[in-house]
């Protein structure tokens, strides 16, 4: 069954900027570019690492992880970018009025 969490208000999170957020008990990369938002696990596969502190790549729809540099796609979960060979999970993100909401399982 699928758990819907609201995570934040639209206009919490700026255009270009990740933040931490907990959904469903699991830590989640949550990205706005525009006025689209997506949601990934916060671990980088490659090393137990935070992605939500990474630089958000707006044009290309990735995030970095800061640690080794790697990035992962925002609508797939998978990596772009070597070392990470592995894709991270990603979730359904869906807004209502103003409150964002992670959809996870």
């Amino acid at each position: 069954m699928n758990e819907r969490t609201v995570v934040c208000r639209r206009d919490d999170l700026a255009s270009g900027e990740a933040r931490r957020v907990e959904a469903g008990g699991t830590s989640i990369a949550l990205v706005r570019i525009g006025d689209d938002f997506y949601a990934l696990s916060d671990r980088c596969s490659h090393e137990d690492y935070s992605l939500s502190e990474g630089e958000v790549w707006a044009e290309e729809r990735e995030l970095e992880c800061p640690r080794h540099g790697s990035t992962f796609d925002l609508t797939t979960g998978e990596p772009c970018s070597l070392p990470a060979t592995k894709p991270v999970p990603v979730y359904e993100v869906v807004v209502e009025g103003d409150d964002v909401i992670v959809v996870t399982r």
